[in-house]
């Protein structure tokens, strides 16, 4: 049965029917809606102020770690700061004393890219990194500056001297680099021959000089195997070999300096095209001759030269 509803009219002194419209029931409605949830906004915020879940904890913790390590890392690049300084001063002496040029400049900002997306990367990461990073640098300069100390303990020895490290024909580009030390296609015999020296491609009569100063110990001339070869010890037990030469300006015994014309560039004996056989040897021992290329050129075309070296795999004799 539909219930009907009364209500008191006072003008009338009596009871009459009551009748709801839709648009009294939805204002109701939304009212109660509206304090209801103003109602769970308050309780909300009440418990949010009292009680935190394992994220809010955690997050915390993490924002107190940042704190302590935003606050150590100033001074830690301070004198991490200084500490490059001071390598870079000890850098640049020392390689001017002992290569009579320049230290090559390092690129400021080569190192510098992952900051262009600093926006987009979380704070935690940004700060891990540059810790991580901070340690790292510190430990490699400990590292550079012990390396320096020996450096200078050594070259303050008595008696020492110097490895042969000039570029014996002067300067040449890193596309005029063949063969180095080691397993090689020997052009006549068409099979791997092991080479024991470092082919430098230049035209014949090219001249050659001393990379150091020493004794020539060993002269000869032929026309077979080696060709005209040329012998010079230096100080320290090194000894440099030069093979298929064309004329030889020295003689046996002869003191020669650093720098010194002792020779032209030919293709003499078992040679397939005119170039130096450059040899370097350690106390008898056959050395790689790049190795001690890299004071007479810039790192690039070092890099260069020690990368064709070791990818030519056919040697010119």
């Amino acid at each position: 049965m539909k219930r009907k509803f009364y209500t008191f009219d006072s003008a009338a002194v009596g009871m009459k029917k009551f009748s709801r419209s839709v648009w009294s029931m939805v204002r109701t409605g939304l009212g109660i809606l509206a304090v209801s949830v103003s109602l769970f906004i308050v309780v909300y915020m009440v418990l949010s102020l009292v009680l935190s879940t394992d994220t809010e904890k955690r997050l915390r913790e993490e924002n107190k770690m940042y704190e302590k390590a935003y606050a150590d890392i100033p001074s830690r690049q301070a004198l991490l700061t200084e500490s490059i300084a001071v390598l870079e001063q000890k850098d640049s002496r020392i390689y001017e004393e002992v290569f009579h040029t320049k230290s090559p400049g390092l690129d400021p900002v080569s190192s510098l890219d992952f900051l262009f997306g600093a926006d987009t990367i979380p704070d935690y990461q940004i700060v891990n990194y540059t810790t991580r990073k901070v340690d790292a640098l510190q430990a490699t300069a400990e590292g550079v500056n012990a390396a320096f100390e020996r450096i200078y303990r050594t070259l303050g020895e008595q008696g020492y001297a110097l490895p042969p490290m000039k570029n014996p024909v002067g300067e040449v580009s890193y596309t005029q680099t063949g063969a180095t030390v080691g397993p090689r296609l020997n052009p006549f015999y068409k099979a791997e021959v092991e080479h024991h020296g470092l082919d430098i491609i230049v035209p014949r009569g090219t001249l050659v000089y001393s990379p150091e100063a020493g004794t020539v110990t060993d002269v000869k001339r032929s026309n077979k195997g080696d060709g005209n070869t040329l012998t010079i010890e230096h100080q320290g037990g090194y000894a440099t070999r030069y093979l298929h030469l064309g004329e030889i300006r020295v003689t046996k015994g002869q003191k020669v300096s650093r720098g010194q014309k002792i020779a032209t560039v030919g293709m003499s004996g078992n040679s397939y095209a005119p170039h130096l056989h450059y040899e370097v040897l350690k106390d008898g021992k056959t050395c790689n001759p790049v190795h001690f290329l890299f004071g007479s050129v810039g790192p690039e075309d070092y890099a260069n030269m020690l990368f064709m070296s070791v990818n030519t795999r056919q040697s010119m004799d």
